[in-house]
């Protein structure tokens, strides 16, 4: 045996060891906690870290024949078991299993899914049970459209519902987003009557400085919806600093805590993006005036750094109440092509390519001088987005975005920005929210190590926040690095809100407040009402108060993303499914991500998402009717992980919300 391979090993037993150990001493115990189902119909509850019984962060495992009629989210009892003792790779990963012995708490009454022939629906959420049998009537619905069910309920051991409404036919854009918005609650965008309302709110007064000769851009994507931050950049106290400016939109202004529509935007908790359907957390009339738009004097909430030259660190802070006017209205795009080429547009004027080229450069020293202190993560993984014309609802494709120098110089504004306002509201004695990001659990880190091994790469101790920084640099850009660095990804734990400044883990933050996006962020102008109050001398709200907010804004949060994903997921299957109706028969390249039984699990860099490959698609042995896969005993096949392999898609699974593909050349 190899020196890696046995490392490998001992590192699994003892894993196994670990978590064998602390089921003994557990087994039999009860816990409460929420369960998380898989696609694959297992799950995994998450317990409250006050359980004594459990490590913080650890989940409890619920193999399929345990889960007793529980549903994703819901509350439930969970009886410790004491697992076994042999090692295998299962037992390592697996940790600490339960039994569900009661449902405490429905998370839900109702779902949304799709009629299909035999008196039966399929839900949308792929982690709810498939193939739910209606009762009752139909209410008009035929095969093919989405409905929202009562239920599902188990009755005399099958599950049940019944249709309360019908939501549209399924393949229709507009209708498969209206039932993504139902089964993950998002709520529908503001009526005429509430925007015209929002619009004729008259701003609230408050001592402000007058910045309207100062030179403001804004740089945000070419489709951007809402602008609530600006940059300015003035010589500083002496010849060794620049003064950086970081312009927020004052929303606080307008949005008094407890009023109409500060309810409405903690209701919401966030602006919501799907392909196509744009729903912003404020009305979009009173969105637009906050907006800090070219040409237009803007009330703004501004944060203004010291920061050296030659350093790039910040060695003074000031925050005031401005009104400023932006000069010019920047994308992304545009300032990369300058920083790559020198090169700019007819209209800018030497004072604009001067102040972009001085941005460049002190936000590139701002985050040196941040990786050299705090050792942040940086996984450099691409937004995959799904291109939609809102107006006429109609697909145009997927745009794979990376983060370049032009995104990075705005992100560094903001990371400043938000920690300035957390290190004031921690000095001055004040509440707020703050974003945190627990460490990883070791075991996790572990057990990427092990798959990473399988696709030909030593970690080291990740642990260790360089030694992680490290192997990420060290990965060659190939496909192979963003199943990897995904795969990271998913080792470490959600970020979350908190009233209390804890530990930023990915940052290398502590005090990390929220504060740049007060537009489109409830937990932002929540920090930014608490400021108003207190620059006012008003009461402001308590840290009991806040851990409520703060957790409500966590919830929205998955809930948003959640429903995102499911609708980007969708569209595009729905982009490849007009490729199959066009009969085009593109080659796609893929790295291997997953081998199980029924086939392979690919990652398709292009697209975006994991395909499937059946098995009965791949080349190879059979051997008493199951394919032999590479690691299986006998197996004369070599598909294993983070091989490269080329496909053509052969059709789409809607039900299980995945695209079939089939190697290329069969």
């Amino acid at each position: 045996m190899s020196k890696r391979k046995h490392q490998k090993k001992n590192r699994l037993i003892r894993i196994a060891d670990r978590k064998y150990e602390r089921q003994l001493e557990r087994a039999g115990k009860f816990v409460v906690g929420k369960l998380k189902m898989t696609h694959s119909g297992y799950g995994f509850v998450e317990i409250d870290p006050a359980e004594r019984v459990t490590e913080k962060g650890e989940d409890i495992f619920i193999p399929i024949p345990k889960i007793n009629g529980a549903l994703d989210g819901d509350t439930v009892k969970v009886q410790l078991l004491p697992g076994r003792r042999e090692f295998s790779e299962d037992t390592a990963n697996r940790g600490a299993t339960g039994r569900i012995v009661e449902v405490l708490e429905r998370s839900r009454d109702t779902f949304v899914g799709e009629v299909l022939p035999g008196g039966v629906v399929r839900p949308l959420n792929t982690r709810l049970p498939d193939g739910i049998k209606l009762l009752g009537g139909r209410k008009g619905a035929q095969r093919g459209d989405f409905v929202k069910v009562r239920g599902p309920e188990m009755i005399q051991g099958e599950w049940r519902g019944s249709i309360s409404s019908v939501i549209g036919h399924a393949g229709i854009i507009e209708a498969e987003l209206d039932a993504i918005m139902a089964e993950y609650d998002i709520p529908a965008a503001y009526s005429k009557e509430e925007n015209e309302a929002a619009m004729a709110i008259t701003p609230r007064e408050i001592d402000r400085k007058n910045y309207s000769k100062l030179f403001v851009i804004t740089i945000d994507p070419d489709d951007a919806k809402d602008f609530d931050d600006a940059l300015s950049l003035a010589p500083g106290p002496d010849k060794e600093h620049l003064e950086l400016g970081v312009h927020i939109a004052d929303v606080a202004a307008f949005i008094a805590p407890q009023s109409r529509f500060d309810s409405q935007a903690a209701r919401r908790g966030f602006s919501c993006y799907l392909p196509g359907r744009t729903l912003p957390m404020l009305p979009p009339g009173l969105t637009a005036s906050i907006s800090m738009q070219a040409g237009v004097p803007s009330l703004a909430h501004s944060v203004f750094l010291t920061v050296n030259k030659k350093s790039g660190e910040v060695t003074a802070v000031r925050r005031e109440h401005t009104r400023i006017t932006v000069a010019h209205r920047l994308d992304y795009d545009q300032v990369q092509h300058f920083a790559d080429t020198g090169k700019a547009p007819e209209d800018w004027a030497p004072k604009l390519k001067k102040t972009v080229k001085d941005l460049l450069k002190i936000t590139g020293q701002m985050r040196k001088f941040r990786a050299e202190k705090e050792a942040f993560i940086e996984l450099p993984l691409p937004e995959v987005r799904v291109r939609c014309n809102e107006k006429e609802n109609k697909l145009l494709g997927v745009e794979a975005r990376i983060s370049r120098p032009s995104e990075q110089l705005v992100e560094e504004c903001m990371l400043a920005a938000n920690s300035a306002v957390g290190a004031e509201l921690i000095a001055r004695g004040v509440a707020g929210i703050y974003r945190i990001h627990n460490e990883p659990e070791i075991e996790k880190l572990w057990e990427f190590s092990d798959m990473a091994e399988q696709f030909g790469f030593a970690t080291g101790d990740l642990s260790s926040r360089k030694v992680c920084n490290d192997f990420v640099r060290s990965l060659p850009d190939t496909p192979k690095r963003e199943v990897i660095l995904s795969l990271l990804l998913r080792s470490f734990p959600r970020a979350e809100y908190a009233a209390k400044p804890l530990l930023h883990y990915a940052l290398g933050k502590t005090a990390y407040a929220h504060f740049t996006s007060p537009i489109r962020r409830y937990a932002d102008l929540t920090v930014h009402q608490q400021l108003w109050n207190l620059d006012k001398k008003s009461r402001t709200r308590r840290v009991e108060t806040l851990e409520r907010v703060a957790e409500k804004c966590t919830e929205l949060e998955e809930q948003n993303d959640n429903a995102s994903f499911a609708a980007s997921d969708r569209m595009k299957l729905r982009i490849l499914e007009e490729e199959l109706e066009r009969g085009v028969f593109k080659i796609y390249e893929g790295v291997i991500a997953k081998v199980i039984s029924a086939g392979l699990q690919v990652a398709i860099e292009e697209l975006g998402l994991y395909g499937f490959v059946p098995v009965d698609a791949l080349p190879g042995n059979r051997k008493r009717g199951k394919f032999a896969l590479y690691g299986e005993k006998n197996s004369s096949s070599n598909f294993k992980l983070g091989d490269y392999i080329y496909l053509r898609l052969a059709g789409i699974d809607f039900a299980r919300g995945s695209a079939i593909f089939v190697p290329a050349g069969r």
